[in-house]
């Protein structure tokens, strides 16, 4: 990814320390309630995580980790990849600190995975949470996909007649396409939106052991992240709106910075 600041500027520093201090923060309250769990009698486990009541231990993990990723997020969106365009219209910000966030969770599904065919198949003792919180992060992690394929445009396009039609026919077309996918935030939020309410209000649980309240919050999160595909697809309109007209190929799929980095590791093979 390229170093230099994308949109932070001065604020790119700031942003990383504290991203550092969270992270450690997290690391250090993380190490001590596992080994009080395990050698000092503590009963503080991931049950409790999800019900913090009068627990200040916990309370302080899960702010260390809410900072975390929201720090991390921030001063990993500062970076665009090689394959990535820069941001240009009002709302990719907020498009990409959700991917970064994203990929963030893609780790993290990784290693509650690995830990839990290590405890299973090892130490033969499973856990109660692995699957639950992998699935839990999995639906927040396809949602932020959207989002972030719509600030990319790297969702699925038909452009045989739109490559055709003269620069007036595709902004019409444009316009068309942004207008249905308001038609269908709209519509979904319209009948979704009591059902999410209670689910939230209630906080229902999933119904397991561990129990952890993925409805009550899977749910909304379904409405506001298409809200914010909504929004991200008319910035995208608005900053597209004075380019030239593009004209498409088989050859655009073409990743020619990925060949290259394939190459380069087979010649280190």
């Amino acid at each position: 990814m390229e170093n230099e600041s994308v949109w932070l500027g001065p604020m790119r520093q700031p942003i990383k320390l504290l991203m550092y201090l969270s992270v450690a923060t997290a690391a250090i309250i993380g190490a001590y309630l596992t080994v009080s769990a395990h050698f000092l009698g503590g009963e503080v486990g991931m049950h409790e995580m999800l019900r913090p009541e009068g627990r200040t231990e916990v309370l302080a993990m899960l702010w260390a980790l809410l900072a975390s990723f929201v720090f991390a997020s921030l001063f990993l969106s500062d970076t665009i990849g090689a394959i990535e365009p820069k941001p240009a219209g009002f709302f990719d910000w907020i498009s990409l600190i959700c991917s970064r966030l994203a990929m963030i969770w893609v780790v993290l599904i990784v290693l509650v995975m690995f830990y839990e065919v290590v405890a299973r198949y090892v130490f033969e003792r499973p856990t109660l949470w692995a699957n639950e919180l992998s699935l839990w992060m999995a639906g927040f992690v396809f949602l932020f996909a959207g989002l972030y394929a719509m600030q990319q445009r790297s969702h699925i396009r038909i452009y045989i007649i739109y490559d055709l039609m003269p620069r007036g026919m595709q902004k019409l077309s444009d316009c068309v396409s942004v207008a249905l996918i308001w038609l269908f935030a709209i519509s979904l939020v319209w009948g979704g939106y009591n059902e999410a309410v209670q689910k939230f209000m209630r906080m229902e649980a999933f119904g397991t052991a561990w129990d952890p309240p993925i409805p009550a919050t899977i749910k909304p999160g379904i409405l506001i992240i298409i809200s914010l595909v909504a929004i991200q697809a008319l910035s995208n309109l608005i900053a597209d709106w004075h380019k030239a007209p593009e004209h498409h190929s088989p050859a655009d799929e073409i990743d020619e910075t990925e060949i290259e980095n394939i190459r380069r590791a087979l010649k280190e093979d």
